[in-house]
């Protein structure tokens, strides 16, 4: 006889791949931490500041006061232990934002998204260090308009931890395209923001169903022994 009170999460779990955790072949996923939708003082919070937005308040400050600290914090350990980190970005190489589908190309546009612009720079706080790769997309997801298959494939690196802007969009859909290419995907719940607690909330409930995992930057320090733990080559 079926039990009708199963919890759902652990019917879902019952099919999740089982994985073992290794720091080699791990990366730090940065999605979109820059000045045009991911700084308190970028285009995208001076526009909804402009327009009056009730939203504005809620991302930046989850941005500034938990998704900031906590990347910093797991930067710092992947740096520490010699591990790998990839940043991406979105934007136009162009100043016309000619390059960007349509979908994407009045945003551009409108944020001064373009490489050159101050908004289309990563934010200060979490600026890369000499060696650390980044990738510009034009798209939401990576996987559709950069090379990051064929990086990480090259690095050997299948374990991505997923953090930045915005939760349900470019780090979801950049998470999701990792996961159906065999990637084990972690989402740093913590270290993500959207601008609706709602949309978050959902993107964090749905992603564990079969897509990857869910942390949070704690859990993802511990794991990995990023606190003051020297990883071996």
């Amino acid at each position: 006889m079926v039990n009708s009170q199963i919890d759902q999460s652990d019917y879902i779990k019952a099919f999740m791949a089982e994985r073992t955790v290794d720091f080699r072949r791990a990366v730090l996923v940065i999605v979109d931490m820059q000045y045009a939708t991911g700084h308190p003082s970028g285009a995208l919070a001076r526009r909804m500041r402009e327009e009056g937005s009730n939203v504005a308040a809620y991302r930046f400050e989850r941005i500034e006061k938990q998704v900031i600290p906590n990347i910093r914090r797991l930067l710092a350990g992947f740096r520490r232990g010699t591990g790998e980190v990839i940043y991406l970005t979105v934007g136009s190489a162009r100043a016309d934002c000619s390059d960007a589908p349509p979908h994407m190309k009045k945003l551009f546009q409108s944020l001064n998204n373009f490489s050159g612009s101050r908004d289309h720079e990563i934010i200060d706080e979490l600026k890369p260090e000499n060696g650390e790769t980044i990738l510009n997309k034009t798209s939401i997801g990576a996987f559709a308009s950069t090379g990051m298959d064929h990086l990480l494939r090259s690095l050997g690196r299948d374990q991505l931890y997923m953090t930045g802007v915005s939760t349900n969009m470019c780090v979801e859909t950049t998470a999701r395209e990792a996961a159906d290419r065999g990637y084990a995907v972690t989402l740093v719940e913590d270290a993500c923001a959207t601008t609706h607690q709602d949309l978050h909330n959902a993107t964090i409930k749905n992603f564990q169903r079969l897509f990857g995992r869910v942390l949070t930057s704690v859990d993802v320090v511990n794991e990995l022994q990023l606190d003051g733990f020297v990883h071996p080559p």
